[in-house]
């Protein structure tokens, strides 16, 4: 991590009162069609993620440089390097309360970065359940939310976002966040049931790290780093790549993950929370961002990605549902321009997400698909779970068993896989997990009450 100074405003710990987005219609407008025939689905090989390119086997113990090597090879390739060499966070504790007829506890942070080009504040949302104490501190997830804080729950107390949002005639007017999305999308964050299961949740709008817009993207952190300013396109869904000014420069997804290591800085400080049990969760283009984060910052306990498809967790080898030159396309500040050169030629990356999967082994892994998400691929995902277990093997944790599949039906609400096989992911008499846990549950893209269960169910068996 980059040397930084980090400032507490007086308020900090002594304050005791008181969605899917649609691609643009450009590239829309070009007619993709996706692959959803496993037929259809190219031959491939994947890089291998023990042998160096002498044709040498690495052992647990040269591990470390092998990674090492795999994490640059994400970085330079499709995440890019992102960064601020000098730089002070302020964590301030701006209001706190009840929620949940006392059950839990609200806390609400603003954390600003800044340097000589600026600052940028980001809105922190933490629940706690109301047993939280330094003496008895809890797990906690931590993820980015798409539509501000106040989407999460219907908590009248919890601070608007003041940065740019995508246009909602219901619920955002002039680009800007309204009463009108309070709790809106309280279906993906059930603060009751995570509370009630002694978990805290912490959130921020991703928006406020970076808008979600190549014409906005530089509106946040980005402009803290003027050196780091690229071109974000728009690129045709044709174009073949040619060599930019910055290739490796980091998008959105590194900027993103970036801001969930300093988030992390600031969670890691409040006592009531226990510290080596942070979790990063994140789903669809936040899942992709969780994975990264997880890759890049061991302090997360464990990693979670629901339906990060193309770009997360799903092999791009494949070519099913979204592919690099559609997300490419469609997203253009999302990953490093070198990314580009991989659009119709995933079989030239020197490496696949199954890379991206192993880096954080030994640390738990929880990868997570939808039924209906033929567009994130779920056998991919699948897929690049398993293969990433060779590492886990290679240092002495349980790996997904050599199983075929699922597939998509009989699946009654979900299936999980186990370290013995599927199952149905039921609360009680839950099989044991592995050190990588899998699961499909039947719908449609999205994060709900069923996911989060199994959240719980999968962070519980890792602290056993």
């Amino acid at each position: 991590m980059s040397a930084h100074r980090f400032a507490w405003g007086i308020a900090c710990l002594t304050l005791v009162s008181s969605f899917v987005v649609a691609a643009p219609t450009s590239v829309m407008a070009q007619g993709f069609k996706a692959n959803y025939d496993e037929a259809a689905v190219p031959q491939y090989t994947l890089p291998p993620l023990l042998e160096t390119v002498e044709g040498n086997t690495v052992d647990a113990a040269h591990w470390p440089a092998r990674r090492e090597v795999l994490l640059n090879l994400c970085r330079d390739q499709i995440y890019g390097a992102w960064d601020l060499p000098d730089f002070q966070l302020n964590a301030e504790i701006v209001e706190q309360g009840e929620f949940l007829d006392g059950k839990a506890k609200r806390i609400q942070w603003k954390v600003t970065i800044s340097n000589e080009h600026g600052s940028q504040a980001i809105d922190l949302l933490v629940y706690l359940p109301a047993n939280a104490s330094s003496d008895q501190p809890v797990p906690l997830f931590l993820g980015l939310n798409f539509a501000g804080n106040h989407c999460v729950a219907n908590d009248p107390a919890i601070r608007l976002p003041t940065t740019w949002m995508r246009a909602d005639k219901d619920t955002v007017i002039e680009n800007r966040a309204t009463d009108k999305g309070r709790g809106i999308q309280d279906r993906r964050w059930p603060v009751d049931e995570i509370v009630a299961g002694g978990f805290g949740l912490a959130t921020a709008y991703y928006g406020d790290i970076a808008p979600d817009d190549p014409k906005h993207y530089m509106e946040g952190l980005p402009r803290l780093n003027p050196k780091l300013k690229k071109n974000l396109g728009p690129f045709a869904l044709d174009d073949a790549y040619t060599e930019t000014e910055q290739p490796t420069t980091g998008g959105a997804i590194a900027v993103w993950s970036w801001g969930l290591s300093r988030l992390l800085d600031v969670l890691q400080k409040d006592s009531r929370i226990a510290a080596n049990k942070v979790i990063v969760v994140g789903h669809s283009r936040l899942g992709k961002t969780a994975l990264w984060a997880g890759a890049t910052d061991t302090r997360f306990a464990i990693t979670i990605s629901n339906n990060s498809g193309c770009g997360g967790a799903a092999i791009s080898r494949r070519a099913f549902g979204e592919t690099v030159q559609r997300i490419n396309s469609a997203f253009p500040h999302w990953f490093c321009d070198q990314y580009r050169k991989y659009n119709k030629a995933e079989d030239q990356c020197p490496v696949d997400q199954h890379s991206l999967l192993a880096l954080i082994a030994p640390r738990p892994l929880y990868v997570t698909s939808a039924s209906e998400d033929l567009w994130a691929d779920p056998h991919g995902e699948f897929l690049a779970s398993q293969e990433a277990g060779v590492v886990y093997q290679l240092l002495n944790q349980t790996a997904l068993p050599d199983s075929k599949f699922y597939g998509f039906e009989n699946l009654g609400d979900g299936k999980v896989m186990y370290a013995n096989g599927w199952g149905d992911g039921q609360t009680e008499s839950v099989p044991k997990f592995a050190r990588v846990g899998y699961h499909i549950r039947k719908g449609p893209h999205d994060i709900l009450s069923w996911d989060w269960q199994r959240f719980m169910q999968f962070a519980r068996q890792q602290w056993e």
